[in-house]
């Protein structure tokens, strides 16, 4: 279902293919030209669309919105045979029922995320449905915090596992080499590496994931920032293979 790209460099791709996006997003490519506005969601179709969630108190949660998920989309557009919707993107609250029409949902800066009992009960039944989750977009142990007891609530029995090299996610389309990726600008430059863990289906690894989790680290905001060269284009290049190996994983599991 997904062909794999002859060679594993993006580089030159990623500066042809977001140069045109980023054209399209000065245009108003998702409705506007707000970085932060909250654009119409695509109506249902089929096709893949990327959906990020929605949370209150905190504007976190649409950290890199909507660049990324333009980025993202497009590259996914260029190297598989996904054909996402590259025309915009959706956001949802877990408590929002449309949100199970999606297999793969983003959750970002989840160190601030304080779901209520109807968001905890939704994210509940989207993941026994089928659904998988991205987190991604914290550091230090209080952000970690909130997030667990959050999680904690979602799925009491879970066990939160830090996953290795050899999981398949990391394997799915692009064969990741190595897990430490520094987390983007002086963060990452002082030493701070990514770290990644994950909740399998009933707690066993033999299962798939339901939740993949990027602690330390903001992929999101490498895929955001691509086409401006603001970050080590090496370790761009790495968090486009992690998000793509994510969306993959949750679509063919």
């Amino acid at each position: 279902m997904f062909r794999r790209p002859a060679v594993l460099w993006l580089a030159g791709l990623l500066v042809l293919a977001l140069a045109s996006a980023a054209a399209a997003q000065r245009r108003g490519f998702f409705g506007g030209n707000s970085r932060f506005g909250r654009y119409p969601n695509l109506s249902y179709d089929g096709r893949f669309t990327f959906v990020r969630a929605e949370y209150a108190r905190y504007g976190g949660w649409a950290a890199d919105y909507p660049t990324m998920e333009q980025n993202l989309t497009t590259i996914l557009h260029e190297i598989t045979d996904l054909e996402p919707r590259t025309d915009g993107s959706n956001v949802h609250t877990f408590d929002d029922p449309d949100i199970n029409r999606f297999p793969v949902s983003y959750l970002s800066e989840p160190g601030y995320w304080l779901p209520d009992d109807g968001e905890v009960v939704g994210l509940r039944q989207y993941l026994a449905r089928g659904g998988f989750l991205i987190v991604d977009d914290f550091h230090f142990e209080n952000e970690w915090a909130v997030f667990e007891r959050a999680m904690k609530r979602v799925l009491p029995s879970a066990r939160i596992e830090r996953l290795e090299l050899a999981h398949p996610i990391f394997h799915v389309f692009f064969e990741i080499d190595s897990l430490r990726v520094p987390y983007p600008g002086q963060l990452g430059e002082r030493g701070l590496m990514g770290e990644f863990y994950g909740i399998h289906e009933d707690n066993d690894r033999r299962k798939p994931l339901q939740v993949v989790i990027n602690y330390n680290i903001d992929l999101g905001d490498y895929v955001e920032w691509s086409a401006e060269t603001l970050y080590n284009p090496l370790s761009t290049n790495e968090a486009y293979k992690f998000m793509v190996n994510y969306v993959i994983y949750g679509m063919t599991h």
